[in-house]
């Protein structure tokens, strides 16, 4: 069984291929994946983008995208944690890297995305947002908010937002 880390690691990595689908990290992060799958064996490579393509594929024409995009998330994370399993201390240390440095590919190439969340209320002078809170000034990257739940702001001071706030 997988340390938690690694676990997290797995569903970061499924969440980082639906992520990208349809962007321009498209291709940078297929070919990441391929690499993180084939151990340097082309054959295997070539296997993992026709995989990849096929999810592209099943999350552009779905009717349910939510619902698909949660599927597939789920498919690509089940996929890591195999493979995670199936690898000595080493090798599970070397994967371990190369999905962190594909989901920091993803992240700088995507930029925060907020899908399908639930309802924040907001109580005497407090704020609340269903989306992308941005703050620090140091935002970069693109911004997407999809299906974000309602924002309440109850009480005077108190502010809520559904969507993306930059601060």
């Amino acid at each position: 069984m997988l340390v938690e880390s690694l676990m997290a690691l797995a569903l970061s990595g499924g969440t980082a291929v639906v992520q990208a689908a349809g962007t321009d990290a498209w291709n940078g992060l297929r070919r990441r994946v391929a690499d993180v799958f084939a151990h340097g064996e082309p054959a295997r490579a070539d296997a993992e983008l026709e995989r990849l393509d096929h999810t592209a594929e099943v999350l552009s024409s779905a009717n349910d995208t939510g619902s698909e995009r949660l599927r597939q998330e789920g498919v690509w994370q089940n996929r890591f944690e195999t493979l995670l399993e199936g690898l000595d201390a080493p090798g599970r240390e070397q994967v371990a890297e190369q999905l962190q440095e594909m989901l920091s590919f993803v992240a700088a190439s995507t930029g925060d995305v907020a899908m399908g969340t639930g309802h924040a209320t907001a109580r005497e002078g407090s704020s609340a947002v269903t989306g992308v809170k941005r703050g620090g000034g140091s935002q970069t990257g693109p911004a997407t908010a999809v299906n974000t739940g309602d924002a309440d702001a109850q009480g005077t001071g108190s502010s809520a937002v559904s969507g993306i706030v930059n601060e």
